[in-house]
């Protein structure tokens, strides 16, 4: 069992009495705990990675760079521990949790020393003014339990490489991984102070942080009414917010897509990490005339996202992370039902042969129309809804027809797909399946958020712009 505790100023801190327990949600059990932390905590954190700064700040870029390249060969070496752990907290089925979770961070946090390495512009002339750019201060990094690590990593990688220090609040919910990101960092060669961890849930941590007058920015990653909050306590010290919140992406299929890959694609886009992903593709559009053909096939589809174990190999859909969450899911569905869409696959019964554990079968709605409650507000679950459209111009309406603005997806000949895609109010789209790419920037319009991460585009945003006239 893993009982963790905060690290600050480079020491392990146990913090008082109270804890916080992390459950397995396959099994309910207890699998190890952290300490509830507190604003003292959080002061202390602070006061560390403010004593920090100017020493860190001052390292030779190349020395930093070293450090970040030095945190990805130490993800890539501890990938199954962390594919386990995060397994563990949250439930992501071991393949998924190996393949994406504990991979994917090496080749972001690689990516940005790769984008400081080749030609980053730290400085320009303007006319008689010289532009610099510099470390903003001291960052508050708040992230989320869906993606434990790799939302670390696209905080506070960046953020240590241009100079920043950092006090990390992860989620409570699946704090674990964290421990082994700690223990990457200090690994490292990151002096003591540089970086900092505090434990603790976000009514008191996060907020001390986004208060805290010590702290420069915050970087916060989570729902986008926590994200308000953030904003709101933030404002009083008038600090820098990026935020990466919710999402209700569309896939927009056009009538001259392969409709079979664009349904099996965005089936896929959906139900991965169980639908926990902000990114998620929850919303299929497909042409009128085509709707029947695509329920059939995403019917098939989604039969074979199996439900069950997430340590076994063959497991496609783990548990939710949580009681909470499983409700929350299964409480969308039901809704879903009461407001006349069409269940065509899955449902609000618990898998069968799944007695224990936050378990939801993965669920397709046709017969949705754009204002129901699921075609509006984020799940957080496998649930696909599918959407009929007449025109090209209504498909756009559609998939902008949401307070949301993150991700999105279009199916069709490259041109038209192309032209669809720069017509969505939406910070990332994918056209005919385009694959991640570490170094393109990722965060949304509207409600989903401001700020970017990943590449450039995320580098700056934990500088400031200081002009200097001569």
């Amino acid at each position: 069992m893993a009982h963790t505790g905060h690290i600050i100023g480079g020491a392990h801190v146990e913090g008082g009495e109270a804890r916080i327990e992390v459950l397995n949600p396959a099994t309910e059990e207890v699998i190890g705990s952290v300490p509830a932390g507190t604003p003292s905590d959080v002061d202390a954190a602070v006061a560390a990675a403010r004593a920090a700064f100017d020493r860190w700040a001052g390292t030779p870029l190349a020395e930093r760079i070293a450090v970040a390249r030095r945190i990805s060969a130490g993800i890539a070496g501890r990938r199954d521990e962390i594919a386990a752990t995060v397994t563990a907290e949250m439930g992501s089925p071991i393949k998924f949790a190996t393949q994406v979770h504990a991979s994917v961070p090496v080749a972001t946090s690689a990516g940005i020393a790769d984008v400081l390495e080749n030609g980053f512009a730290w400085t320009e002339e303007v006319g008689n003014s010289l532009i610099v750019r510099e470390p903003i201060g001291v960052v508050a990094a708040i992230t989320p339990w869906n993606y434990p690590l790799h939302q670390i990593v696209a905080k506070v990688v960046p953020a240590l490489a241009v100079g920043c220090t950092v006090v990390l609040k992860p989620s409570e919910v699946a704090p674990l991984t964290a421990a082994i990101f700690a223990e990457i960092v200090a690994d490292a060669g990151v002096p003591a102070g540089v970086f900092n961890l505090v434990h603790g849930i976000g009514p008191v941590v996060g907020e001390a942080l986004a208060a805290h007058p010590g702290v420069d920015m915050v970087s916060f990653t989570g729902s986008t009414r926590a994200g308000r909050r953030v904003s709101e306590v933030a404002a009083r010290t008038v600090k820098r917010v990026a935020l990466e919140l919710g999402g209700k992406s569309a896939n927009v299929v056009l009538d001259d897509a392969d409709l079979a890959k664009a349904v099996k694609l965005g089936v896929a886009g959906c139900f991965p990490n169980g639908g926990q992903s902000c990114n998620a593709l929850s919303r299929m559009l497909v042409p009128e005339s085509r709707l029947a053909e695509a329920v059939e096939l995403a019917v098939a589809a989604s039969a074979k996202y199996t439900v069950g174990d997430p340590t076994d190999e063959s497991t496609r859909i783990g548990p939710m992370v949580s009681e909470a969450q499983r409700d929350r899911v299964v409480d969308y569905i039901r809704k879903g039902i009461e407001e006349g869409a069409k269940l065509v696959a899955g449902g609000p019964e618990r898998p069968e042969g799944l007695a224990k554990g936050f378990f939801v079968r993965p669920t397709v709605f046709t017969g949705v129309t754009p204002e129901m409650t699921i075609a509006q507000e984020e799940i957080f679950g496998p649930v696909l809804s599918i959407l009929p459209y007449r025109d090209e111009d209504e498909a756009v309406r559609i998939a902008n027809g949401t307070d949301y603005g993150l991700a999105g997806a279009v199916f069709g000949s490259d041109e038209r797909a192309l032209a669809v895609a720069r017509r969505l109010r939406t910070g990332q789209v994918d056209v005919n399946g385009g694959r991640f790419n570490p170094n393109a920037p990722f965060g949304g319009y509207r409600q989903s958020g401001n700020g970017r991460e990943f590449g450039r585009h995320g580098i700056e945003e934990f500088l400031e712009t200081k002009s200097i006239q001569r």
